[in-house]
């Protein structure tokens, strides 16, 4: 039998530091405790947090908070250009980065301080300067809720596309992802440094794959705020995908609005310029506000409840469809 906490603060195991209980807790610290943890909560309700970090928590949960513990770096098998590394769920996803420049390892240095765990990675398929998750990624093993199994997920059968998976949404809520397995890149790397901070921070240095996570790292702590110092989930909404028809109109009105086109002809754009340009940078309504460096983040400055970081969202994405006929789709879990 588990013993089971109950009555449990979950403000230390979400990034936006809000205050709401969960009736019964369980940190899983390991994989093979699932199956008999869920033949003994038969009929509760099971959510599970994983780093706590792109989620914003509303309101107290009547059901189990299952905490993912389990930690764990392994090589499943190398040759002379990569390396096949299993991960285990409950590694914090630095750290793992981390792992990786230290071992010179290439493939995951431009996602360099993105908050969370490398449980949680694969389900929004996490990415940053260039890069998305689905490009290292190989396979996951999941624990099936249903049928109380565990099976591997092939990179194929994922459905990896812009912050987003199999698991987010055909599957959501259906597995408990307990390993991560990644394709890395020996010497010499494939490097990712056509961004424009990066360049200008590479600028004279030699390109590495430390040198670009230092460039990440820096840039992030430039622009993001720390969730140790200010609560915040990153960013809070996804970047817009326009057709061309609709980027066109924009263009013609805002000649300054950055663009990034994509192989489909569509266009992405900053979510974080548009909310600048409405005025919300560095708003602040109470202790929820809109960060001063960084738009696309929503902050917690103290004690400021999810419905209150919320309402300040629908009020971005009011005005979005206001001024720019675009609708702002939330990157964050709202639970």
């Amino acid at each position: 039998m588990f013993k089971l906490e109950e009555n449990v603060s979950l403000k230390k195991y979400n990034s936006f530091g809000i205050q709401v209980f969960s009736k019964k807790f369980f940190l899983l610290t390991e994989t093979s405790q699932l199956k008999k943890l869920f033949k003994q909560s038969q009929g509760k309700s099971i959510r599970v947090h994983g780093g706590g970090s792109n989620m914003l928590l509303t309101k107290n949960y009547d059901g189990l908070t299952l905490v993912i513990g389990t930690k764990g770096i392994s090589i499943l098998s190398e040759d002379e250009v990569s390396v096949l590394v299993e991960v285990q769920a409950g590694e914090n996803w630095h750290e793992f980065v981390l792992w990786c420049l230290k071992n010179n390892y290439g493939g995951v240095e431009n996602l360099a301080l993105i908050p969370g765990s490398v449980g949680a990675s694969p389900i929004q398929n996490i990415g940053a300067y260039g890069v998305e998750l689905k490009s290292v990624f190989h396979s996951c093993e999941v624990f099936d809720i249903e049928t109380r199994c565990f099976k591997t997920f092939l990179k194929k059968e994922c459905d990896f596309g812009y912050r987003d998976s199999i698991f987010k949404n055909k599957r959501k809520g259906m597995d408990i992802i307990t390993s991560v397995c990644f394709q890395l890149q020996k010497a010499p790397h494939n490097l990712h440094v056509k961004y424009g901070d990066i360049q200008k921070y590479l600028e004279g240095k030699k390109h590495s794959i430390q040198e670009v996570a230092e460039a990440v790292i820096s840039i992030r702590k430039s622009k993001l705020p720390d969730p140790k110092e200010i609560g915040n989930g990153g960013s809070f909404f996804k970047n817009p995908v326009l057709k061309k028809e609709h980027f066109n109109r924009l263009f013609k009105k805002y000649s300054d609005l950055p663009h990034y086109p994509n192989p489909d002809s569509t266009i992405k754009i900053p979510a974080g310029w548009l909310i600048e340009k409405m005025g919300f940078k560095g708003i602040r309504e109470g202790d929820a506000g809109v960060h001063s460096k960084q738009a696309l983040v929503l902050v917690n400055y103290a004690n400021a409840t999810g419905i209150e970081i919320l309402a300040l969202a629908e009020k971005i994405q009011k005005m979005a469809k206001k001024e720019f006929d675009i609708t702002l789709e939330i990157e964050v879990n709202i639970l």
